[in-house]
């Protein structure tokens, strides 16, 4: 199996699908230091930024939750 075939099929797998939250995740911080930061110097369109981003790691954590759960259901059914 070619190395690229292998890297897709990791992201697809419950620890793929758990590292891509944890980066999510890791990426949130980047995202409170820059809210703090735009809060501290009073600029409203960096603050904005950082809303917007912060949305976006929510969502994109809450898609990868519901596929960790979507894979917890397929192996309830693959048990039977």
């Amino acid at each position: 199996m070619s190395a690229l075939k292998k890297a897709k099929g990791f992201k697809k797998s419950r620890p793929g699908l758990y590292l891509s939250i944890g980066t999510s995740l890791f990426g949130a911080v980047g995202v409170v230091k820059q809210m703090q930061l735009a809060r501290r110097e009073d600029d409203k369109l960096q603050l904005l930024d950082a809303i917007v981003s912060g949305a976006a790691i929510l969502t994109s954590v809450a898609i990868l939750v519901r596929e960790v759960r979507r894979m917890d259901i397929d192996d309830v059914l693959a048990d039977d």
